[in-house]
Order: structure tokens, then sequence, then C-alpha cells
């Protein structure tokens, strides 16, 4: 019999659980975004009706199809945009999401800033950061944050949320580990000297293949696709 999202779900949130006690946190530390990616409308309706409420979107034309078909769900979902996002989808895709994790550029900063101005809202945001040479991954280099956060202290619509960072696709458990670390040891320095009005209460680390290692190193929002739905019926790549 094929498994159900339901059931691998219930898995993940104990694993999640294990790893973080391991991590010297309680499990309400971390959040899940369930990654809909290729997923199909039957496979997003169990995920809710599983108790899964942060669902993530990494292409602009899937969010704006999919979010308002389930605009009326109680309670509404909370979408995440994941993927690296164009300045000409940003309009459309700004209404439907409650946290973008890829600020990856100035230039979408400013985009993102004033977007957000013309429709009167505030952009909440992580800052992408490169963990690797990995040429397939996005973001700002480490050694930029902190002459970046002043200047994105400027930008009034742009709420700065945390940081995000992805293992390079060759990493090794101990490479994977030690990415990781760094950025988590990077946002506690962050902290100390941030301006007021940047937030890094969020650090999204991990999915499918590394969370476990994510949470372990401080993650509080991992991204879970295929895991999710391995083994069902559905079974979409991450």
């Amino acid at each position: 019999m094929p498994r159900t999202i339901a059931e691998n779900l219930a898995e993940i949130h104990a694993r999640m659980a294990e790893a973080a006690l391991r991590g010297g946190r309680p499990p309400s530390a971390v959040r899940l975004v369930a990654v809909t990616k290729y997923a199909p409308l039957e496979a997003i309706e169990e995920l809710l009706a599983a108790g899964c409420r942060d669902l993530g979107e990494s292409r602009p034309q899937s969010l704006w199809e999919r979010a308002p078909l389930f605009q009326d769900t109680s309670p509404p979902p909370n979408w995440h945009f994941i993927g690296q996002l164009q300045t000409n989808k940003i309009e459309r895709t700004l209404p439907l999401v409650s946290l973008v994790h890829s600020l990856d550029r100035w230039k979408l900063a400013e985009a993102l800033q004033a977007a957000a101005a013309r429709q009167g809202r505030i952009c909440q945001a992580l800052i992408e950061v490169r963990l690797s040479d990995d040429p397939a991954k996005h973001g700002f280099w480490p050694e930029e944050l902190p002459a970046l956060l002043p200047r994105l202290a400027n930008l009034p619509h742009l709420q700065i949320r945390g940081l995000m960072g992805m293992s390079g696709v060759n990493s090794t458990e101990a490479e994977i580990r030690r990415q990781f670390l760094g950025l988590a040891d990077l946002r506690e320095i962050l902290q100390l000297t941030a301006p007021k009005n940047i937030q890094l209460a969020e650090l999204s680390l991990g999915m499918t293949d590394d969370y476990e290692i994510g949470i372990e190193c401080g993650a509080t929002l991992v991204r879970i696709g295929s895991g999710l739905f391995a083994g069902t019926t559905h079974a979409p790549r991450e």
C-alpha cells in the first residue's frame, strides 16, 4: 500500500523533534515549510488536512495559480517564496506571501522595497547567504553582511527577519554541518551590531536530505518537499 502524506508528515515531525532536542532546543523552536513544487492540488489538500499550514513555492506562476485556490481555507495557509525571485514577478507575488526566503541581491531589495511601498505593505524577507562555492547557489557572501544590514535598515517597507542558506550540492555531511554552523554563528555575531529595525530571529536551513543537520545547527525553519511525498501516489521532485 502507498504511504500517505499524513504518515510522512508525522514521521518528519518526530525526526524534527528529536533533532531539536539533540541541539538543546524544544521541538516548538522549529517550523516545517512544506515545499509544494511539482505537487498536484490533491497533495496540497492532503497537507492542509494533516495540519500543515506553512507552504513553500519556488515558481511565481505556480504561486499565483495556487494561492487563490486555498485562500478560503480555515485557517488559510501561510505561503513562503523560496526560489530566486525575478524583479518583474514581484508585483503579483508580494500580496500572496508571508515570507520571502531568497533576498539574494541588492537590486532585489530595492525592487521589493519599491513594490511594497506602492502596495502599502511590509515585505518580510530572509537574506540568502552563500555557504559554498557551488555555482548553482545564489546569495550574498557572509563577509558582505555587516555592511549590508545598515543599507537594508534604510528600506522601511522591507523587514528583515533572518538568514537563509543552502548547503552545496556535493557537500559531505561534515561540510554541510560546517556550512550550517558557520551561518548560525554569523547570525549570532550580526545580532550584536545589527540596526534596531533588523530582526534576525529566523534561520532557514535544511531541506529533505539535510534538515536534521540544519535543526541541530540552530534552524528555526526547514524546507521539505520530496520527503513529504516519498512513497505516496504523488511523489514529486523537490
